[in-house]
């Protein structure tokens, strides 16, 4: 049986395990951004985000009363919200402290009423500040969207005190359904066939949990080739990756300006910061390629990665 905590006076509410309690629920991390006439930015990490209507289209977030951020949020037309991507932890906690001037360092564009948007998130919603309410200790802000952009990273999460990353659902994992039958007749005696349906299998798996990192495909892939020094000439890069150039480029300029890569005219360096992102991926890929080839003898394995090496010409 579960247990339940009955509660018949707020006095009898004990504010940590209520904390403790609210944090099972998972919530994405979001970054809150204004500024007022008098030029004053402001900038706070909040959890407290979540859709109110579609029509008109509201959000509503909260803010501690007690928050020296509250008078700009109050004074400011208009307010943004940066929801972060999973890579994104570090401007996370520089907007969760205290003091100093949290935009230092920090790439940024202006939009409504020069509120400042930050770059490289999931999501970001532009709002005319709506309406403010009192909920207990906190204001409810409420703000109408007047413009949003979709970025499409991997969002950062929050649960149970600590980050965590979005990753599919176990139950989700299709293969086990497959019947014995499963590859039948001449079709699966095809190598090329066989080849491209194994790449795309283990890419369904392996995906998810690189882009839960916060980076996407293009960026990941040039993090570990450049960690890797399996080239070093930028123009050796476009054989190496298998990428357009313009999304070299762009992937390049974004992990620029993360402060993850250096640009020496001639070839790219991963700075300190960037060879620990590599190491990461690495780890992600290191071990969704164990849980794969588990049932196998390190001769197998061996064998197939020579096999690979051949068809592609190592």
């Amino acid at each position: 049986m579960n247990a339940i905590n009955t509660v018949r006076t707020e006095s009898a509410i004990d504010a940590k395990a209520f904390r403790r309690a609210l944090g099972n629920f998972a919530t994405g991390v979001t970054i809150m951004t204004a500024q007022n006439e008098q030029g004053e930015r402001v900038g706070v990490t909040a959890n407290s985000f979540n859709s109110v209507s579609l029509d008109p289209a509201l959000i509503l977030w909260s803010i501690d009363k007690k928050s020296s951020s509250f008078d700009i949020f109050q004074q400011a037309s208009h307010f943004a919200v940066n929801i972060l991507s999973a890579a994104q932890i570090e401007l996370s906690n520089k907007f969760a402290s205290r003091g100093g001037d949290k935009f230092s360092g920090v790439d940024f564009d202006l939009g409504e009423a020069d509120t400042p948007l930050l770059k490289n998130c999931s999501a970001t919603f532009e709002c005319e500040r709506f309406n403010i309410i009192e909920g207990g200790d906190h204001w409810i802000i409420l703000g109408k969207v007047v413009r949003f952009y979709d970025h499409g990273r991997s969002p950062l999460l929050y649960h149970q005190g600590a980050y965590s990353a979005v990753l599919p659902h176990p139950s989700l994992n299709t293969k086990a359904a497959l019947g014995e039958d499963a590859f039948p007749g001449r079709l699966y005696q095809n190598m090329y066939y066989l080849l491209t349906q194994a790449v795309r299998a283990y890419q369904n798996d392996y995906q998810p949990k690189q882009l839960a990192s916060g980076f996407r495909t293009s960026e990941a892939r040039l993090l570990l080739v450049l960690e890797s020094k399996a080239v070093t000439a930028k123009c050796d890069l476009l054989r190496e990756v298998a990428m357009p150039l313009v999304e070299i480029e762009q992937a390049t300029a974004i992990l620029a300006q993360k402060g993850l890569l250096i640009d020496t005219d001639d070839q790219y360096e991963l700075t300190i910061k960037g060879k620990e992102c590599a190491h990461m991926l690495y780890k992600i890929a290191e071990s969704h390629q164990e849980e794969v080839f588990e049932k196998y003898s390190d001769e197998n394995r061996e064998l197939f990665k020579t096999m690979l090496k051949d068809l592609i010409g190592i």
